[in-house]
């Protein structure tokens, strides 16, 4: 029996979501009537918005069923495809029942694809003899994005990728329940929506499909060479080139020229494994939660998880119906939050309404953004007259910190010993926040054991803690993070003059402009750099857009003037880290007494970016070349010009963040 284009019509929108709908009719109407009384949503702060839109079944009806005479209609052909700024702010408005600022507007369209980025082709500038190439190190969602705007723009380029296929994070990590806690149709790509998400949260397998098709799509997958390990790069002032070394996987070297490099190794790819007393005694399988063991059997055995962080709370609910029994030796507390649609499937109907009506993909990417990005920013500054200072920040704060500690405590049972191993002492999202995978649940099991106790050591057959209490194990988990402070030291970078980009960061404090850009390192630019983690919310999908457009727009300036290579300059760059340090200083992250993996070891945030989305997208919309020392190859004489860098307005960048 086929199923017409109306009963698919009718029974999708059954499922759709009411404040969507009322975007949608508005573009084919064009009737202001759809943004008024008695059609207004009422705002609603969870991520995943209740579809109803607080409306009356009635209301939701009259909406369902004008929306259906429109869109079961052939000719229909909307009125307002694409809204200008002030209109777009109206709709977002009304849309979330909330005030949108000015500033998001330009964002927004372009984030919806109303007024999507135009590549430039950048082909036939420069130097035909002397093509400028780009070398991307790392395939992760970083370097797949940098590699697609390459080639639209038509600059020649080489990926190098340490596996043996795309992906990063997504393709190392395999842990079981392994998946992202960013609303999928945010996590992807502006330009390549998935209108086949299974879910609102997919798991690692999904999203490395997702991540694959985009490369197939895109033509990119034989620019990437596989299986191959940077080494080192060293800059070369005379030829005004990079030189990466690399090792490949079967042991042969080789070098590649290219005249700039996109580091896109990100901040969570090399696993953090703790120094502890006696750790290469135990004679069980030991290993990473980022190097999962698929061969080591868990069933009928007792397994032992040191960490409670993010992958934890993953993994864990799933390996405890396994394992005989399960000792989780917890470092630190962590807040963590329900959202009840976490593994949730997406419903035939949405996805029908994502396929097959116009901006309904957009608006629901609209209201995701906003919800698990800038809507939180505001509540996470210190208030210096809140009375609390030791337990909240603020009034929403402490609101926060109530609810989900309710939520804790509901979920325990009531159990005072768990309870009080859980609970956080420290302000909600000062450490990241986590969502709850059933893991207060699974600490109330039989077979599980929260462990507080530090770990002191390791023999033979299990842990000792810091009580001198031995723990026999039969396999030993370490979920332990990531070296993410210690970004790009597995890589020797040599800049100008021999610069040593490990003596500039040390181990622990990399700074750039921008998080990309960095003083003595020509044409080198780091894609998920220094302080561009968002851990207020948001995607890494989006700074990555954000990066590469910057960076295609420097290079076309480059290429259109002849410049060789843009340095940023000392000035700029130490502007740009003031102002985010002292941003930080308002902020969360830098509250008293907890040290999150966000912080070096002197306290200094290096790792999350302070600025709203709104902030960075502005910054990153344009180059400024001014902000560099430019090379044009040209030996300066008495009468040659000022070069752009040395007219710099000085005053540039002084009224605030960039």
């Amino acid at each position: 029996m086929v199923t017409s284009r109306e009963e698919l019509l009718r029974d999708a929108l059954r499922d759709a979501d009411i404040r969507i709908l009322l975007m949608v009719l508005f573009h084919f109407t064009g009737d202001h009537s759809w943004l008024e009384a008695p059609y207004l949503p009422v705002r609603d702060v969870r991520l995943i918005a209740d579809p109803d839109a607080g409306l009356d079944e009635r209301t939701r009806e009259m909406i369902r069923q004008s929306a259906f005479d429109i869109l079961s209609a052939e000719s229909a052909v909307p009125l307002v495809a694409r809204p200008s700024e002030q209109l777009l702010l109206v709709m977002m408005s009304v849309c979330l029942g909330e005030q949108v600022a000015p500033e998001y507007a330009p964002m927004m369209l372009n984030e919806m694809g109303f007024a999507p980025d135009i590549v430039p082709d950048l082909g036939s500038l420069g130097d035909p003899t002397a093509p400028f190439t780009v070398a991307i190190i790392g395939s992760g969602i970083s370097g797949i994005v940098a590699a697609i705007r390459l080639k639209q723009a038509g600059i020649p380029f080489q990926v190098f990728e340490k596996n043996d296929d795309i992906g990063g994070t997504w393709h190392e990590n395999t842990y079981p329940d392994c998946g992202v806690d960013t609303p999928n149709h945010f996590y992807s790509y502006s330009f390549a929506p998935n209108t086949e998400w299974n879910h609102y949260f997919s798991l690692r397998e999904e999203i490395h499909q997702y991540l694959s098709a985009c490369v197939d799509r895109f033509g990119i997958r034989d620019s990437i060479q596989f299986n191959t390990v940077v080494t080192a790069t060293h800059w070369s002032d005379q030829t005004n080139e990079w030189t990466l070394h690399c090792d490949a996987v079967d042991g042969a070297r080789s070098t590649y020229r290219s005249k700039a490099i996109l580091a896109a190794v990100g901040q969570l790819n090399r696993p953090n494994v703790p120094l502890i007393k006696g750790g290469d005694e135990f004679e069980g399988p030991v290993f990473h939660s980022a190097c999962w063991r698929h061969d080591v059997d868990l069933r009928g055995k007792s397994v032992g998880v040191v960490g409670a962080g993010a992958s934890a709370m993953q993994f864990v609910p799933n390996i405890a119906l396994e394992a005989e029994t399960l000792t989780i030796f917890q470092r630190s507390t962590q807040w963590a939050r329900p959202i009840g649609e976490y593994r949730d499937a997406i419903s035939d109907g949405v996805k029908w309404l994502l396929k097959n009506v116009p901006f309904y993909g957009a608006w629901l990417r609209f209201t995701l953004e906003w919800r698990y990005g800038d809507g939180l920013h505001r509540h996470l500054f210190k208030d210096p007259t809140w009375p609390y200072p030791e337990r909240s920040l603020n009034r929403a704060n402490e609101r926060h910190r109530v609810e989900l500690t309710e939520y804790m405590t509901q979920q325990l049972g009531g159990d005072r010993e768990l309870i009080d191993k859980s609970l956080p002492k420290y302000p909600p999202y000062a450490k990241r926040m986590l969502i709850d995978n059933g893991w207060y649940r699974t600490l109330l099991r039989p077979n599980v054991e929260l462990v507080t106790e530090p770990v002191s050591s390791i023999d033979k057959t299990g842990l000792v803690t810091a009580d001198r209490h031995h723990h026999d194990l039969d396999v030993l988990i370490l979920a332990t993070g990531f070296q993410a402070t210690n970004l790009l030291g597995h890589i020797e970078v040599l800049g100008r003059g021999g610069a040593v980009l490990a003596e500039r960061w040390g181990a622990d404090d990399a700074r750039a402009y921008l998080g990309m850009a960095v003083p003595g390192f020509p044409n080198f630019f780091v894609l998920y750099g220094p302080n561009t983690n968002l851990a207020h919310g948001g995607s890494i999908i989006f700074h990555a857009e954000c990066q590469v457009r910057y960076l295609i727009d420097l290079f076309e300036q480059m290429l259109s003037t002849g410049v060789l290579s843009v340095e940023v300059r000392e000035d700029v760059h130490d502007r740009y880290n003031d102002e985010v340090s002292a941003a930080h200083e308002a902020m969360v992250w830098t509250h008293e007494g907890v040290a999150p993996w966000y912080r070096n070891s002197a306290g200094r945030v290096v790792s999350n970016s302070p600025w709203r989305l709104v902030d960075y997208w502005h910054m990153t919309r344009a180059a400024d070349i001014d902000d560099y020392i430019i090379d044009s190859g040209l030996a300066a004489t008495d009468d040659s010009p000022p070069s752009r860098a040395i007219l710099h307005d000085a005053a540039a960048g002084a009224d605030g963040p960039r």
